[in-house]
């Protein structure tokens, strides 16, 4: 098989004229080129080793022969794909540019990725999550704002089935003043009004009244959720709060805030409730 460097020269010249667009137009990032450059030049060497010294000789036959030959060296179907896409792309060019007549890559079809299911925790692990931080009027805890705050911000994902931008977004002008709906807004700024259950009501109450007016700035912000300097808390920080009490209740660390919407709606359904 000729070296990546050694590419016959039409080859290498179309190669070159594609990554030099992507770079001006596209503005791609470095490492990104790289990829492209990687997986290109490598398909075009094992191309040049069946003799095809020119564009027209690379058919559509020999693509197939390709891609299955990468999935019988054990590539994953995401990387597959992702080789498949910039195939696609450099042969659009030439055929852009004149330099091909037809996209011998028409008609291939993209392999099926198969994404997994979030996880979902158990009723009782959800119980276990939650009990790592304190429960309101629960004795032997240590009531620090932070403890009622991540009580609280637990609640508000699981119970309300919030993402964490609606969790983290949320304001104390959009809570219901008997605590028994929130408004929450997600993608798009959508607003959506949802119940809150009885343990959910207790830890925000817990965190209004006594946790939050504990940090600077408590008067002056409208989010309920906020940090020890009393900045609103951020995404990478409610993260680490859920990693940090999945830690405490023995639960996996792979964790996140989306585990317990998904274990939300999972427990709705698994409920009889109509989504």
């Amino acid at each position: 098989m000729p070296r990546d460097d050694e590419l016959p020269p039409v080859l290498r010249r179309g190669l070159e004229d594609f990554l030099e667009a992507l770079r001006v137009e596209a503005g791609l990032a470095r490492g990104t080129l790289r990829t492209y450059r990687s997986d290109l030049e490598a398909l075009l060497a094992r191309a040049a080793a069946r003799g095809v010294d020119r564009w027209e000789r690379l058919d559509r036959d020999l693509l197939l022969d390709d891609l299955a030959g990468r999935r019988a060296a054990g590539l994953a179907e995401a990387t597959v794909a992702h080789q498949l896409a910039a195939v696609r792309m450099l042969l659009r060019h030439l055929v852009a540019e004149g330099l091909l007549e037809r996209d011998p890559s028409a008609g291939i079809p993209a392999p099926v990725l198969r994404r997994a299911l979030p996880q979902t925790l158990s009723v009782e692990e959800v119980e276990r999550l939650l009990d790592a931080s304190p429960e309101p009027g629960r004795t032997g805890w240590t009531r620090g704002w932070r403890d009622l705050r991540d009580r609280a911000l637990l609640e508000v994902l699981y119970a309300c089935g919030a993402r964490v931008s609606e969790a983290i977004g949320l304001r104390t002008d959009a809570i219901e003043p008997a605590l028994r709906v929130l408004r929450l807004f997600g993608k798009g700024r959508k607003e959506r009004i949802v119940p809150v259950g009885d343990s959910a009501r207790a830890a925000l109450e817990a965190w209004l009244a006594e946790g939050r007016p504990q940090l600077p700035h408590a008067l002056d912000r409208r989010e309920v959720f906020l940090s020890r300097s009393g900045r609103p808390l951020d995404r990478v920080n409610a993260w680490r709060r859920v990693k940090a009490a999945a830690a405490r209740a023995g639960l996996p660390h792979d964790i996140s805030p989306h585990t317990l919407r998904h274990s939300f709606a999972t427990h709705l359904i698994e409920g009889g409730a109509d989504l």
